[in-house]
């Protein structure tokens, strides 16, 4: 009984390599692939990403009302917004609007509280840099005055385009997650 389990065992283990090495030798004889990343790809890396990709996030401090509702949604607090109100314009006034690349894990939280759109994923997906101070992104230059939406609609000719496209945003990402769970 012990004798022919053993050499079953020893069998099992022989035809086991053999059929190993059978796998081996035909990548052996077959030619390489090699794929060309991404600088020769017959067509540009961020056309064969799938719809509703969240790459690096954007903001659009045109159309951004400072409400902070992106810094309350964001889980591990990757933004940093700083508002004071002008007393003389009575608006908001933007002197800090930082996204730390880094820290962000691109779960699209804080893009779905935007009333306006104005931060949003793009399709761009390599943010590799030396260091992490360099990931900070920093949006803010200088003081920025607030968007504040108009009640009949947007009618300057540079703000609505920029509008329309981060309420096309929205739409577009809340028809395609209203299926899902």
């Amino acid at each position: 009984m012990q004798k022919t389990s053993y050499l079953r065992n020893i069998v099992d283990s022989c035809s086991t390599v053999f059929e190993g090495m059978a796998v081996t030798f035909s990548y052996l004889l077959r030619r390489p692939v090699t794929v060309q990343y991404p600088d020769r790809m017959p067509m540009r890396v961020q056309d064969t990403l799938p719809f509703r990709y969240r790459g690096i996030l954007e903001v659009d401090l045109e159309i951004c009302t400072g409400c902070l509702a992106c810094e309350r949604a964001c889980p591990i607090d990757c933004i940093i917004i700083d508002v004071t109100k002008d007393k003389q314009t009575k608006g908001m006034v933007m002197t800090r609007f930082d996204i730390d690349m880094a820290k962000c894990m691109y779960c699209g939280l804080c893009s779905e509280p935007c009333p306006t759109g104005a931060i949003h994923h793009t399709p761009e997906f390599e943010g590799a840099d030396y260091s992490l101070e360099s990931l900070v992104r920093k949006f803010v230059k200088a003081p920025v005055l607030a968007y504040k939406p108009k009640k009949d609609g947007e009618t300057d000719p540079t703000i609505a385009p920029i509008l329309e496209r981060g309420m096309r945003y929205i739409g577009e990402f809340a028809a395609s997650g209203a299926g899902e769970d």
